[in-house]
């Protein structure tokens, strides 16, 4: 595919934009592939190609917008064809051109692209419920994976944490007896703007499970270099890339997790654990989410 100049300014660009997670810079790079496809089939104007400023005019993505919704720039067949694409990604698409705009000095789009639909969060009952059984499942015996996804789940409901928080979190953000961590948080949306920090205590439930989690870790950290980051992964994987020889490289147990394998693990732990399937909500945000209601509610 044809690397245009507003390409590669667009590059410059994205690549400047401060405090993004990954699951914000994968969606730019959804855009990114997205405007790429619809230049190579000069549906867009040929200035659009020069200059990256014309690239994000509204006209330009007006037209870009549409077949993109459309999924007529789909990067994959869906069951052979390109169906339309959901109403979160093209909001995700709209945030990332947003971005976009806002890194060349142009204003948001006066276009729809309103509020994504948020899937419902459990009952604070079933918060309760989740407590109760991650405080039992604590009093015996749990493989690795459950001893790591009950810690998480544990930090989670204490300090509301969005996955990639999770991901960033070091043992040195805790206190020396587990009562308290420091969570940084991100913003929403990968929005420019400043995050905040704060120091949060620690539940008992939390300070049991990372009882459990922190020997463990300390164990599959003797096969690794060494991180301080709090979540590690369980056993041996590779970097997804193979070398000139065709290869992959392989990764000790011991690295640090980062947000794909932290969510992916919740999916895992949640389809595995029978007993933790009718507590979780299918995504994790769902139940941060929730936490976040618990807490405003505990304040009110």
């Amino acid at each position: 595919m044809p690397d245009y100049p507003s390409l590669t300014a667009l590059d410059t660009l994205l690549d400047a934009l401060p405090d993004l997670g990954d699951a914000r810079r994968r969606q730019l790079g959804m855009v990114r592939r997205e405007l790429a496809a619809a230049l190579a089939r000069d549906a867009l104007p040929v200035a659009a190609r020069r200059n990256v400023r014309r690239l994000l005019e509204t006209g330009t993505l007006t037209t870009y917008l549409r077949l993109a919704e459309s999924g007529t720039l789909r990067h994959r067949l869906v069951g052979g064809r390109r169906p339309p694409t959901s109403r979160p990604t093209n909001q995700a698409r709209y945030d990332c051109l947003n971005l976009a705009r806002k890194a060349a000095g142009l204003p948001r789009l006066p276009l729809g692209g309103g509020a994504p639909i948020l899937r419902p969060t459990p009952e604070l009952g079933r918060l309760a419920a989740l407590r109760r059984q991650l405080d039992q499942d604590l009093a015996g015996h749990l493989s690795p994976g459950r001893i790591r996804l009950t810690a998480v789940l544990a930090l989670l409901l204490d300090t509301r944490s969005r996955s990639g928080e999770l991901t960033v979190q070091r043992v040195t953000h805790l206190t020396d007896d587990h009562a308290g961590i420091h969570v940084q948080r991100q913003p929403q949306h990968g929005t420019n703007t400043v995050p905040d920090s704060e120091w949060l205590p620690l539940s008992d439930l939390s300070r049991a499970a990372l009882d459990r989690w922190l020997p463990l870790r300390a164990d599959l950290m003797s096969h690794a270099h060494g991180t301080t980051r709090l979540w590690v992964s369980l056993r041996m994987n590779h970097t997804g890339t193979l070398d000139d020889e065709g290869r992959a490289t392989l990764r000790p147990a011991g690295m640090p997790l980062e947000e794909n394998g932290l969510i992916t693990s919740y999916r895992a732990g949640r389809s595995r654990y029978e007993d933790l399937r009718r507590l979780l909500p299918p995504k994790m945000e769902q139940l941060r989410r929730a936490a976040e209601d618990r807490y405003a509610a505990s304040r009110t």
